[in-house]
C-alpha cells in the first residue's frame, strides 16, 4: 500500500507504527523518535540438509549424540590399531604431510604412535612420541565421560574447571614443546619423533 507522497511507510520495529520515510533521513525506515534502525539483513531460510538435520537431532534420542561421538572415537582407536603407526617400512600408511615435505615435527606429530603404544600398555614409548597427548588423554577422557554421562543420563559428575589461565598455559607449553622437539642440537634432538 502507498501514500500519494510515496511509498508505504516502514513499521517501526520498536512501537510496530508506521514512521514516515522522509528525504534526507540517515537509514531508509530509520525513526528519528526512537533512533532504531531496521534489521540490517534479512534472515535465510534453513536449507533443506540443514531443516533435515535439525528434524533428526529434535526426534533423536538423547543418548545418540554421545553415542556417535563415541563411535568417532572407537573409529580413531580402530584405525591406529589397524594401522601400527609404529611400522616404517616402505608400504607403511603415510606420515603427517608437513613432516613428509619439510622434516619438521607438526604439533601432533607422534600423536598417533603414543596412542598406539598407549593401547598396547607402553607408557613409556608412549611418552616418548608425544608426552602432552598421554598427559592429555586422562582429562579428555573425564571430559568425555562427564558430558556423555549428562547427556545421555542425565548424570551430574563434577565438572573439571579449567580456567583460561590454565588452558592458555597448556597451549603455551604445547607450543613450546612444538618448537623444542624441531631444535636439531641436544638435548631437544630426543624429542624428534
Amino acid at each position: 500500500m502507498t501514500s500519494v507522497g510515496g511509498p508505504a511507510a516502514q513499521p517501526s520495529p520498536e512501537t510496530g507504527s508506521a514512521a514516515p520515510e522522509q528525504p534526507g533521513q540517515p537509514y531508509p525506515g530509520f525513526d528519528p523518535h526512537s533512533h532504531a534502525y531496521p534489521p540490517a539483513y534479512q534472515v535465510a531460510e534453513p536449507d533443506r540438509f540443514t531443516r533435515f538435520v535439525t528434524r533428526l537431532y529434535d526426534r533423536s534420542p538423547r543418548w545418540a549424540v554421545p553415542l556417535a561421538a563415541l563411535g568417532c572415537v572407537a573409529a580413531g582407536v580402530a584405525y591406529a590399531l589397524v594401522s601400527d603407526p609404529t611400522r616404517s617400512a616402505p608400504d607403511a600408511a603415510p606420515s603427517c604431510l608437513l613432516k613428509l615435505t619439510t622434516g619438521l615435527d607438526c604439533p601432533g606429530c607422534g600423536g598417533t604412535r603414543a596412542l598406539w603404544y598407549f593401547l598396547h600398555g607402553d607408557l613409556p614409548a608412549a611418552a616418548r612420541h608425544h608426552f602432552l597427548f598421554i598427559f592429555a588423554l586422562p582429562f579428555l577422557a573425564y571430559l568425555f565421560v562427564a558430558w556423555a554421562g549428562r547427556q545421555a543420563f542425565g548424570w551430574r559428575l563434577p565438572q573439571l574447571e579449567l580456567s583460561p589461565k590454565v588452558l592458555g598455559g597448556f597451549l603455551a607449553l604445547w607450543l613450546a614443546f612444538s618448537v623444542a622437539r624441531n631444535l636439531p642440537w641436544a638435548p631437544f634432538t630426543a624429542l624428534y619423533v
